[in-house]
Parts: C-alpha cells; sequence; structure tokens
C-alpha cells in the first residue's frame, strides 16, 4: 500500500506476528515379527516401493523390495512383516523408495510399551525396572550394604 506525501511515496508494511508450531514425530514400531502398518506421507504416491531400514547402533541396513501398497485418505499405506525382527529400544532409519527417487524418509523407535500421548501413556526408560513398595513395605528404610 503506497501514500504520496508532499512529493514522496511511502510505503506501509503490515507485519503480521505468525507463531509456528514444530510438531515431532517418529513412526513407533514393535519386535513383532507378524506384518506391521506404517502411515505415512509421502512426496509421490506410488503403487510398488521399495524399503531401506538402517539400524542406528549397528550401521547395518535391510532392504525390503516390491512392497505393494495402498492409499489411505492422504496417506500412504505399507503393510511388511519385518525379518529380521527389530530390537528392542533401537532406533532405525527408514528410506521409502519408488524407483530410483526417495519418496520418504523419517525415524523409527521399537519398543513393545504401550504408547499412546492422548491417554497419557509415554514411554519410559525405567519401565519394569523401578516397582513402588506397597503394603508394609511401604514405610521400611533398611539397607543393605555389602
Amino acid at each position: 500500500m503506497f501514500s504520496k506525501k508532499g512529493g514522496l511515496i511511502t510505503t506501509f508494511f503490515y507485519v503480521q506476528n505468525l507463531k509456528i508450531v514444530r510438531y515431532i514425530s517418529m513412526i513407533h514400531l514393535t519386535t513383532t515379527a507378524s506384518a506391521q502398518t506404517i502411515n505415512i506421507i509421502p512426496r509421490n504416491y506410488g503403487g510398488t516401493v521399495s524399503m531401506i531400514v538402517r539400524d542406528d547402533s549397528t550401521n547395518t541396513s535391510t532392504t525390503y523390495s516390491s512392497i505393494t501398497t495402498t492409499t489411505d485418505k492422504n496417506y500412504l499405506v505399507i503393510s511388511k512383516a519385518l525379518s529380521p525382527v527389530l530390537v528392542e529400544g533401537r532406533f532405525y532409519d527408514l528410506t521409502v523408495k519408488e524407483g530410483t527417487s526417495v519418496i520418504y524418509k523419517d525415524k523409527i523407535f521399537c519398543s513393545d510399551q504401550t504408547i499412546n500421548q492422548t491417554n497419557n501413556d509415554y514411554y519410559s526408560v525405567n519401565e519394569g525396572a523401578y516397582t513402588v513398595p506397597t503394603g508394609a513395605d511401604a514405610y521400611d528404610n533398611d539397607y543393605i550394604i555389602i
């Protein structure tokens, strides 16, 4: 928008304050040997894709070729039994390709814990390692020193 004042043209800039929300997510898979479903939003929607899963701990990659996919609304649905089975507590890199072009990349975390953020069920590193004493042992402050 321009306005003219005394022979000079001045410019009015309207500044809009935008708040950007960053949402970080990753794919959560389990250690099961049966087929697991991955819903992704890729760059291109292909009918047949290949999937490369790289273990971050050992830097070994496994390639799954000729995976037939389906679409559900805006998601590309991949259902595949992963062999070798994923290891509990490890991170993996996922690369989905259609032919030679990469259409999707993401991180995978493997855990058998129930993770549902809407129910406040979060991942716990200490799951099953620490138990809260109950009953008569709740106020027992005995220590064993070796």
